[in-house]
């Protein structure tokens, strides 16, 4: 295996590099270590939002899992005059994410719910607000984990796209140049594999299990992948695999499982929702 010494870190450069965990570990092994995301996430605009015939109005409350899908549902509302009521709920995937909407309304918790950034915790904050109309803001393309989770559940929810995500222009011999990429969400690996065939790929590091599922699905070498119970970061596996390489170890391709802890919480889920229906009826 080659060494490796030049990495892509698909992710906006730090505002101070020396806590970024990347800067120890260029020091630690002499690495040459570049910041640029690979993809950028664009608004949709006021006709592609109108062609999906959905009425916000109609909703009680909204899921948010991004800053842009954010911008993207007020600057549509604004353009739309459309006036969203004080009454309107707002579900976040993590509290960076509600803290966020101050830049848009007055911040008050009993309309303002957040998770802890995993999928059973949004889950779970959707499932104690069921009872509202759900309008859920989402990225083209999406993972699917999310709609796919509430459609199981029967949750009453509509999808709609707020935001699109789109390659970013650094060019295919530029990618080529790096011993390593680094790549942080599904749309990382689509922009790659728009750009290089897989038998050109420099070694490939995932983080998070959407990301690593569609590196697998696109045949992907991935040698590296986080989070796991010995790297929870993508800096601390990285770390693991220069040292292998250094001491002559054999790292063999990442293989892709699904979460069966995600599955079994869905189970769980769907059972609970089951007796509170029958319970009802009762």
């Amino acid at each position: 295996m080659a060494e490796i010494k030049r990495i892509l870190v698909s992710q906006p450069k730090p505002a101070i590099i020396e806590k970024s965990p990347f800067f120890e570990l260029a020091n630690k092994y002499e690495l040459e270590v570049d910041y640029r995301p690979l993809i950028e996430v664009q608004g949709v605009t006021p006709k592609e939002f109108r062609s999906q015939r959905v009425d916000i109005l109609a909703h009680t409350a909204v899921i948010f899992t991004s800053r842009t899908t954010i911008d993207s549902f007020f600057r549509i509302c604004e353009d739309a005059r459309i006036t969203v009521p004080e009454s309107m709920k707002y579900i976040c995937s993590t509290e960076a994410i509600a803290l966020y909407l101050q830049k848009y309304i007055v911040y008050r918790k009993r309309k303002i719910s957040f998770a802890d950034g995993t999928f059973t915790g949004i889950v779970e904050q959707v499932v104690k607000h069921k009872e509202e109309k759900l309008l859920l803001a989402l990225s083209e393309p999406h993972k699917p984990e999310i709609p796919e989770a509430l459609t199981r559940l029967n949750i009453n929810y509509t999808p709609v796209i707020l935001a699109r995500t789109v390659a970013s222009d650094i060019p295919a011999e530029q990618l080529q140049s790096y011993d390593m990429l680094l790549l942080y969400s599904p749309w990382d690996v689509k922009a790659i594999c728009e750009k290089l065939p897989v038998e050109k790929m420099p070694v490939i590091s995932t983080f998070g299990e959407g990301t690593l599922r569609l590196a697998s699905t696109n045949h992907l070498p991935v040698k590296v992948s986080a989070p796991s119970p010995v790297a929870p970061s993508l800096a601390k596996a990285v770390d693991i695999y220069i040292a292998d390489v250094l001491a002559g170890k054999e790292v063999h391709d990442v293989e892709f499982a699904e979460n069966e802890q995600n599955e079994e919480f869905l189970r769980t889920q769907q059972s609970k929702l089951a007796k509170k229906s029958r319970t009802r009826k009762k």
